[in-house]
């Protein structure tokens, strides 16, 4: 592949400009400078240099980001910050999407990829890719409770039952659940259901792939076993 095709591909910017970090010797591969606009090279494995700054080829990007609070999934933030603003130009440039949203006020594990196979193997309905989500509740979660987010709630506007599963309490006002649908605000209004509010809300695991110590505001481009277990193709939780 061209030289220039590789750089655009990678979000370097346009034609015109990746032609010009050539002409003006910003790229290297293997130490050597390359300023010939007809250098071609296989983009498997590549490793190379734009203005000492390394980078690998990439055919798709597959992030992992730990959402703060008051970020929004969106590229237009209206009243917050953008999830977008965390993440390099360069993966803008790719056009990197959010696979799923979270509100501004839930915090966790958010996946990001310019793949659009990926993206709708995670977020079709047909396919129920698992989430967990820790919970702070208003008031303490009852047995009661529990018992009917397991065996399932109506949602206003919705159709079918919603049920979450391995529903754990771990405090008086704290539980995790499982989720297998992804309707708007679902978790928020499952415990309205059942007589409660939600506090906080963190997504803490995707498919079988978990947060792990990941710090807020942070992300990390996936390796294939993290993919895998995004998509929950594997046995075992796979940690960041």
């Amino acid at each position: 592949m061209l030289l220039e095709k590789i750089l655009q591909s990678q979000g370097f910017g346009s034609r015109k400009y990746c032609q010009q970090l050539i002409k003006n010797g910003a790229v290297t591969i293997e130490d050597q400078v390359i300023d010939d606009l007809k250098f071609k090279i296989s983009e498997q494995q590549l490793n190379f240099k734009v203005d000492g700054k390394a980078y690998l080829y990439r055919e798709h990007v597959y992030l992992a980001l730990n959402k703060p609070k008051n970020y929004e999934c969106s590229h237009q933030a209206t009243h917050h910050f953008s999830v977008f603003d965390l993440v390099d130009d360069l993966l803008l440039n790719r056009g990197v999407q959010c696979i799923g949203r979270l509100d501004q006020d839930t915090t966790g594990l958010l996946l990001l990829t310019d793949d659009g196979k990926f993206l709708q193997a995670l977020t079709h309905p047909k396919k129920h890719v698992p989430k967990v989500y820790i919970v702070k509740t208003a008031d303490e979660i009852s047995v009661e409770q529990i018992e009917k987010l397991t065996s399932g709630v109506e949602l206003r506007n919705e159709k079918g039952i919603f049920a979450a599963t391995d529903v754990q309490k771990i405090s008086e006002n704290k539980l995790s659940l499982t989720i297998h649908q992804g309707v708007y605000h679902q978790v928020k209004r499952m415990l309205a259901a059942v007589g409660n509010k939600v506090i906080t809300l963190h997504r803490q695991q995707v498919g079988l792939l978990d947060l792990g110590q990941l710090a807020q505001g942070e992300f990390i481009f996936l390796d294939e076993q993290q993919i895998r277990a995004a998509k929950n193709l594997d046995e075992l939780i796979v940690t960041l």
